[in-house]
């Protein structure tokens, strides 16, 4: 796929025109378009994300530098688990090297080298020479700019520059560009932006601390007076932030606060966006919030009725439940996974929830650069929340019928609740020789009432050293 961009400038922004749509994160076969409406009072409806893109203007899609769908693709290659998946991201990730000329990526990587420079160095070298002369041409435009024009030409000039710095992975010398064109930058807009900008350097090269250090500058700089569309869109970056520091409540609130406005496609492609937003939404939010904000939501439906399900030779094993259980039913699709896993924990279908959780850890877990890392944490908080769902309406329940509400065997059941019990996540015990889990309800009102006796008592104490310091 190949993705040109015309490049164009003003006081305040980088823009540029996208001529086709980005790469889907899960799946780089994806035909699905991903962006979003930036219009401050949205539709009831949502639209497609194949509709957005007509209706961003150019000055609303900033460009995607670096391309982290790059690294993605990178991240698929490291993956021998993923071995299925590595003709097309070596596809991917050659195209968009020569692309994006990424000389100093390619270089200073070594599984890009072996896997991608294969004739002798040449694609390295060939891209090498591209980049001095590009580098060379935009110092030429800086000097002629410090000599001849004015303020706004040179900040633009120190901007493209820093912007192809970043495009071709050359990480520390971006940063320092970035931060020399901050440094020449009037416009509060245009600070944003560069911020912005080196954020996404970050998250590109995996360097947490310098996407957490700008996006703490850039938080700033809006509380001075940012506009609506950058406040947004540095949500989005805090939310993709927040997910891989594994603060998933954060993560999932700012996610929520902003998929109805959603325009960060230099970030995230926007169904990738729904499918994080659904994932985090279903950990994070109780039943009635669940509904309201996630099964309702205009742009999960939208994104749900135009789902297709990844081809099944891009999974990889899953650890969600036994798939060889023989009480597993057999036949469903899988093209509505994602819609069954939205739904089915709301509605109690216990079975088809394990069965959809399955398919959201090979599909949008164990392949995703953001997420392979909490993939074994989510997967368990999600079936210690399942299980706890069902067992709160119950004093006692067999762990037969408990296996046949999760559609696995009596084994498996017996054995996962056992782990979580013995680690105190799960209020209840097994009484192994009647086959039955017995619930453990807290005494929330005793619990209440020991904790305000505690606090009490440090008040009270507080106070009586107080007096003597007084007295």
């Amino acid at each position: 796929m190949t993705r040109p961009f015309s490049l164009s400038s003003n006081s305040n922004t980088v823009v540029v025109h996208r001529l086709h749509p980005p790469i889907n994160m899960a799946d780089s076969s994806s035909s699905n378009p991903s962006t979003s409406t930036a219009s401050a009072s949205t539709s009831t409806a949502a639209k497609p994300a194949s509709d957005f893109t007509s209706q961003l203007t150019d000055e609303e899609i900033v460009q995607p530098i670096p391309d982290l769908q790059l690294a993605q693709h990178r991240f698929i290659l490291s993956q021998s688990k993923l071995s299925n998946l590595h003709d097309k991201a070596k596809a991917a990730l050659l195209e968009g090297i020569k692309r994006d000329e990424m000389a100093p990526w390619l270089a200073q990587d070594s599984l890009l080298s072996s896997q991608l420079d294969n004739s002798n160095g040449s694609l390295l070298k060939e891209l090498q020479e591209n980049n001095k002369d590009e580098l060379t041409k935009l110092d030429e435009k800086i000097k002629d700019a410090q000599d001849n024009l004015g303020e706004t030409e040179l900040s633009d000039a120190l901007r493209n520059k820093a912007s192809y710095l970043a495009k071709i992975g050359e990480k520390d010398k971006a940063v320092e560009a970035y931060e020399y064109a901050l440094s020449k930058q009037a416009g509060l807009g245009s600070k944003i932006d560069l911020r912005l900008s080196l954020i996404r350097v970050g998250f590109f090269h995996n360097d947490l601390k310098l996407a957490s250090s700008n996006i703490e500058h850039a938080k700033k700089l809006i509380d001075q007076g940012g506009d609506w569309d950058r406040r947004n869109r540095l949500k989005v970056y805090q939310a993709v932030y927040y997910t891989q520091i594994r603060d998933f409540k954060n993560a999932c609130q700012l996610l929520l606060d902003t998929m109805p406005t959603f325009t960060a496609v230099e970030l995230i492609p926007y169904d990738d966006f729904i499918i994080l937003s659904i994932i985090m939404g279903v950990l994070i939010l109780n039943r009635k919030e669940l509904k309201s904000k996630i099964i309702d939501s205009p742009e999960v439906i939208a994104t749900l009725s135009s789902f297709s399900a990844p081809s099944s030779s891009s999974s990889s094993s899953s650890t969600a439940a036994t798939p060889s259980s023989p009480s597993s039913p057999s036949g469903s699709s899988s093209s509505n996974y994602l819609k069954d896993y939205t739904t089915s924990l709301y509605e109690s279908e216990y079975s088809k929830f394990f069965r959809a959780l399955s398919e959201i850890e090979t599909h949008h877990l164990i392949p995703n650069l953001l997420l392979n890392q909490h993939s074994k944490y989510y997967i368990r908080e999600m079936r210690i929340k399942a299980y706890s769902q069902l067992l709160e309406s119950y004093r006692s329940m067999t762990i037969a019928n408990m296996a046949r509400n999760f559609g696995v065997g009596e084994n498996y059941i017996e054995n996962d609740l056992a782990k979580f019990i013995s680690a105190g996540t799960l209020n209840c015990s097994i009484d192994k020789v009647n086959g039955v889990v017995e619930t453990n309800r807290p005494d929330i009102k005793n619990a209440r009432y020991e904790q305000a006796i505690k606090q009490g008592d440090v008040l009270l104490n507080s106070l009586q050293k107080l007096s003597r310091v007084i007295g």
